[in-house]
């Protein structure tokens, strides 16, 4: 890699050239090898890792529990990225991107995949009628935050995360040009959240739960290990929203679901019932 480098008229692709993830990143999609899925006995199944896509709907999940929806019940399995397991057959009829999470809909009388972290959470709040606005213009302002962070968190993770925290060589322009749109980012939340308790409101909904992995987790130094660099200390809005969220008991048990790394006795590899949190 070169500060010269100047692109080709036809892009041809470089394995080696991929730095951490050159193992497993492509420019093509679909299965590599055969590999069937587990599946349990709860109505829903989900195939994940917990990173902040993941912890998304794992929060979700053990918030609807938390709340007394026992239909809520999942089995949750680890997928892991890093050996290419989201290539295998069965993951991929179940989300043909092949990214995780992934999630199967057992509880009616067929089966239905789900993939993309932001479907589920709107499918699983509107299916328990729970942490999504039922009024329309609240429900339009939580959809608007559920979406924002989806279209702002690659500027965070493949953009900010990957030149800082991954790329084999470090680059000015790159690391510049994301952190200035993450700082941005992180003022529009921090001027949300200054007159609000949670992003919506006082009522704390999927929007939250979607947006805490990324910006809140970021903010209390768990992400890329970047607070510092960030100087995520100006954001004093965001901070106490994040400390408030990240002490509610269901986050807590669901950012342990699908963790394959930390602390061994607080990884929860494979969930199946509130047992399997010691």
């Amino acid at each position: 890699m070169s500060n010269n480098y100047t692109p080709p008229k036809v892009w041809q692709w470089d394995a080696e050239n991929g730095g951490k993830f050159a193992s497993i990143n492509r420019p093509i999609s679909g299965a590599t090898h055969h590999a069937e899925l587990p599946q349990g006995n709860n109505p829903f199944q989900l195939y994940s890792l917990a990173t902040p896509n993941g912890v998304k709907v794992t929060v979700l999940f053990e918030e609807l529990l938390e709340a007394g929806f026992k239909d809520a019940e999942y089995d949750a399995y680890t997928v892991n990225i890093m050996e290419g397991e989201q290539f295998g057959s069965d993951f991929v009829a179940i989300n043909p991107n092949s990214k995780i999470p992934a999630l199967i809909d057992k509880s009616g009388d067929e089966p239905f995949r789900i993939f993309e972290s932001g479907a589920m959470m709107i499918h699983l709040a509107e299916k328990f009628s729970a942490f999504i606005p039922t009024h329309p213009e609240q429900r339009a302002q939580c959809l608007s935050w559920l979406m924002w962070q989806m279209g702002s968190a690659p500027f965070l993770g493949g953009g900010f995360g990957h030149f800082y925290a991954y790329a084999p060589e470090k680059f000015q322009y790159p690391i510049d040009r994301y952190t200035l749109e993450v700082k941005r980012q992180l003022d529009v939340l921090d001027k949300q959240l200054a007159a609000n308790q949670f992003l919506c409101g006082d009522e704390y909904t999927i929007a939250d739960m979607a947006i805490w992995p990324w910006y809140g987790v970021l903010v209390q130094g768990g992400l890329y290990s970047a607070a510092e660099f960030l100087s995520v200390h100006e954001y004093k809005h965001v901070k106490r929203w994040a400390d408030e969220i990240a002490a509610r008991p269901a986050v807590q048990r669901g950012t342990r679901v699908n963790r394959a790394w930390g602390d061994e006795a607080t990884r929860v590899l494979e969930r199946h019932s509130s047992a399997d949190f010691r």
